[in-house]
This record gives C-alpha cells, structure tokens and sequence, in this order.
C-alpha cells in the first residue's frame, strides 16, 4: 500500500462497476472515475477483477505475476501485501493477471464462495484508508462477477448507447434483484446507469436515453459519454483520458460524471 495514504476514519463505499455485456467501456468508466475522484481530493482503491487486466494496463500498472486477487481468494498472500501504487496520487490499484480467470474454478470448491471478496474487501476496509473502493467486475455471469456483486454497496452499470445493450441491462439489475431478495446482499443498490458512446449524429443515440430514462428514472446520471477519439486513444499510453487529454470532450464528460457520481453518494450516505 502507497506510504503516502493517511487513514479517512471511515468506511469505505464499494462500488462494482459491471455489466455482463462487453464492449460497454466498463473498464474506461471505471479507471476514469478512480482518476477523477481522486483529483478531487478522493481516496481510491481500484480491485481489478477481470483477468483481461485492461484496468490495470489502463493505469499504467505493469502485470505482475501472483500480484492480483487471486492469491488472496486463496489464502496465500495478504491483502495488504498485493494493494499496489498507481501513477497517480490517491489512486491504489490491486491488479488484475490472467491466472486470476482460474480463480472461478478455486472459488466454486469454497463453501461460502459468494462471500469471498467480502471477506477480503471488509480486512481493506478496516484500515479506513480510502474513501471508495471499485470494483471492476469482468464481463460475464459467472463466479467472480456474483462474488463481487455480494461484496458491493452498490452497483454502477455502464451501458452503451445501443438497442442491443438494453437487453444486458435487464440482466445485470435482475441480478442485482436476486442478490438483494435471496439474502445475500439485502442492502446492495443500483447506484446507477450511466450512458456511454453516445454518438449526437444519430437519431438512435438519442431514442436508446429516452428510453432506458423512461424505464430506470433518476437512476440514470444526467451525464452522458459521448463517442471521443481521445478516449479511445488513452489506454494504448496507459493512461485515463483525464491525464491524457484533461480539454478533451471525453475527459470532461468523465469529469463531469465523476462530480454527479461523488454527489449522488454524499446524498445517499447522508440520507442513512
């Protein structure tokens, strides 16, 4: 863990960032959102839970083998041993490898296996160091996904502006129904929908707003990312396009998500 970070005293919020469709920009919404906190005085821990660890490239982290979750869902190495720097101050990373996609077949021989990233998430925030802790979820149903669904306070779902993303979307929040209804995570939340790749010249783009507005409410953020070259380019420099073009369309459509996401959180946890 980074020598820098001073303990917050308090518990950290922990957000999946999932949608089981790829291809959404999950994973540029989620390392967009870990550096923009961050810019605004926001301790972050990103848990990169996808073996493909576009994450972790994506935050200029160099893949490290045995130095991910994995270890840690097993017992073999401690959690505090593998929360990495990142380039960017308040910004802690556990880093994802491909090894970790063996870690549904591990989690599955475990008898409480949809309490094993709780288990880990709870000692991290113990140490009240961060004021959130994401978790960016791989792009399937299975094992680590639901693990890190039970694990979560609530879940944000990137969602790209197409009629075929819509049908991913009535999947993901009706596992979040049967997390919360089974037990398993009563007091899990939809902390929102955020709209992404959306392209102003199509009259498509616009339809697919409406209508996941018209269904979802104020689940859904006001703002919207739009298609943008320069988001497009950044993960190839390992960088968030907040670092990498701060002007950009992208980065302020980022930034601006960034401000209505650590609002809407204030809100909620003021409102408990």
């Amino acid at each position: 863990m980074s020598g820098s970070q001073t303990t917050t005293g308090k518990r950290a919020r922990v957000i999946a960032v999932a949608n089981q469709k790829g291809g959404v920009g999950k994973t540029t919404t989620v390392v967009n959102l870990a550096a923009s906190l961050a810019l605004d005085g926001k301790t972050v821990l990103l848990i990169d839970i996808d073996p493909q660890a576009n994450a972790t490239s994506g935050l200029g982290v160099p893949l490290q083998p045995g130095v991910s979750l994995y270890p840690v869902l097993t017992g073999t190495a401690d959690v505090a041993d593998i929360i990495q720097p990142t380039p960017y101050e308040g910004v802690n990373i556990i880093p994802s490898e491909l090894d970790l996609a063996g870690a549904e077949i591990e989690i599955a021989r475990m008898g409480d296996h949809l309490q094993a990233v709780r288990k880990v998430i709870v000692r991290v925030q113990e140490s009240c160091v961060f004021d959130f802790i994401l978790l960016d979820c791989p792009p399937s149903l299975g094992i680590l996904m639901t693990s890190s669904l039970a694990a979560a306070d609530g879940v944000l779902v990137p969602m790209q502006c197409e009629y075929y993303a819509m049908e991913g979307l009535s999947v993901i929040t009706n596992l979040v129904k049967r997390l919360q209804s089974g037990g398993i995570n009563p007091g899990l939340e939809l902390q929102g929908i955020l709209m992404t790749m959306f392209d102003g010249r199509t009259n498509l783009a616009g339809d697919v707003v409406k209508e996941v507005r018209a269904h979802f409410g104020e689940s859904v953020y006001q703002t919207v990312i739009p298609r943008n070259v320069r988001i497009s380019e950044a993960p190839s420099f390992g960088q968030p396009v907040v670092s990498f073009d701060p002007a950009s369309r992208g980065a302020q459509a980022y930034r601006t998500f960034a401000q209505e996401f650590a609002a809407r959180e204030h809100a909620r946890v003021g409102s408990v």
